[in-house]
């Protein structure tokens, strides 16, 4: 057993493809973590003799916030990767432009390791914080793939400048909201690509469900179910999940907790089936909860807003004066005063006061964590936040 640290790319990926062919378990680690290679390799002691081979362990938080590693199986990871293939229809796709670190689950499985089984390309880049080799990259693409996350997509709008970057052909989105409002956008930027709205978790190491975008209208709709993965909602609305390709265990504070095959695995998110077989997500956990009394879904009020913004768009959870349970949206950057109002005019038509943000916040640059998500936990504590409304009351 032994530790892959992500640093440079094309040394990670020479070390990652000499872990894979080794039969002893190894873990894989983000290059920013307070998770040392030294407490992963105490960690990894803690499990079961048959795991210490043929298995590996990617570093998570999930929706709890405390460090652990999840253990996946090397043969249900690819696979999966086969799986995907097929559900994804990348058979023309010759290779795959790396724009989020691979350490996340998501960019380890859809690219390092489905470019390892498949045979195909893995382009490397230094994503959006090295704009300039990852344009290069989708100028010079040929029948590529590319894996982002919501957030990613004003960043990428402002670099790319209205070119158009034909040879890429599929564009895959996981890990937080699908950019549903920016569709034309996307289209417009990749005129020959296929846009798929993916879901799933690291537990699930990771994939759940893949929705084609034109597939439904709504953004929150993550589609039905691959081959092999199940879905189920608790009588409280928690997702649950089973699945053939998931993780088999986890470690937390070093100690080793097993995934039974038959148990329904919690998504961390809220979720409800639909009559057609799809799913529709309500949030996360801690993005659902009751103010005054009613029942507040921070996602499906900025539903509300999305199409009137181009920008980023996040919230945190804060209690106003009477300690009643609220929420506050963060915008980047500064909204022009007319956009404001628009967005001030639709929360108005849509949702009763009592389901209004606290606040509406602009920063000159969202948080991010390392595999290019937006890091919520970090947004109330950002001291150059600009209030540009307040609920008053």
């Amino acid at each position: 057993m032994f530790v892959v640290t992500e640093f440079r790319p094309q040394e990670t990926i020479e070390r990652l493809s000499e872990a894979w062919s080794r039969p002893p378990t190894f873990a894989f680690l983000p290059g920013r973590s307070s998770f040392t290679p030294a407490q992963a390799e105490e960690a990894l002691r803690a499990l079961p003799e048959p795991l210490q081979r043929d298995h590996f362990a990617l570093l998570t938080s999930g929706s709890t916030g405390v460090p652990k590693l999840v253990i996946g199986s090397r043969a249900r990871s690819e696979h999966l990767t086969d799986v995907l293939h097929e559900v994804q229809h990348s058979g023309p796709v010759r290779e795959t432009i790396l724009t989020l670190p691979l350490s996340y689950c998501y960019a380890f499985v859809n690219q390092f390791l489905w470019a390892r089984t498949q045979s195909r390309r893995l382009v490397l880049t230094g994503g959006l914080a090295m704009p300039g080799l990852l344009l290069e990259a989708l100028k010079d693409a040929d029948h590529a793939m590319l894996c982002l996350v919501g957030s990613q997509v004003p960043l990428l709008m402002e670099h790319t400048k209205g070119n158009r970057y034909p040879g890429v052909i599929r564009v895959h989105f996981a890990g937080g909201r699908f950019p549903q409002e920016r569709l034309d956008d996307l289209r417009a930027l990749f005129p020959e690509a296929r846009v798929f709205n993916n879901y799933g978790c690291a537990e699930a190491m990771p994939r759940l469900t893949i929705r084609p975008a034109e597939a439904n209208a709504e953004g929150a709709v993550i589609g039905k179910p691959i081959p092999g993965a199940e879905l189920s909602a608790s009588p409280q609305a928690e997702l649950l999940f089973r699945s053939v390709y998931r993780a088999v265990g986890q470690i937390v504070n070093e100690v080793f907790e097993e995934y039974g095959d038959e148990t329904w695995l919690p998504t961390g998110d809220l979720g409800m089936p639909m009559p057609d077989g799809q799913w529709r997500l309500l949030g996360r956990a801690n993005e659902v909860f009751k103010r005054f009394g009613e029942k507040i879904a921070v996602p499906i009020i900025a539903a509300t807003i999305n199409p009137l913004w181009t920008g980023q768009l996040a919230s945190y959870r804060e209690r106003d004066q009477r300690g009643e349970e609220g929420y506050v949206f963060v915008l980047c950057p500064q909204p022009e005063a007319g956009v404001l109002n628009g967005m001030l005019q639709a929360l108005q038509r849509s949702h009763p006061r009592t389901h209004w943000p606290l606040r509406i916040e602009s920063v000159g640059k969202m948080p991010s964590l390392a595999n290019g998500k937006i890091d919520s936990n970090a947004l109330s504590g950002l001291p150059e936040r600009v209030v540009h409304w307040r609920l008053s009351g």
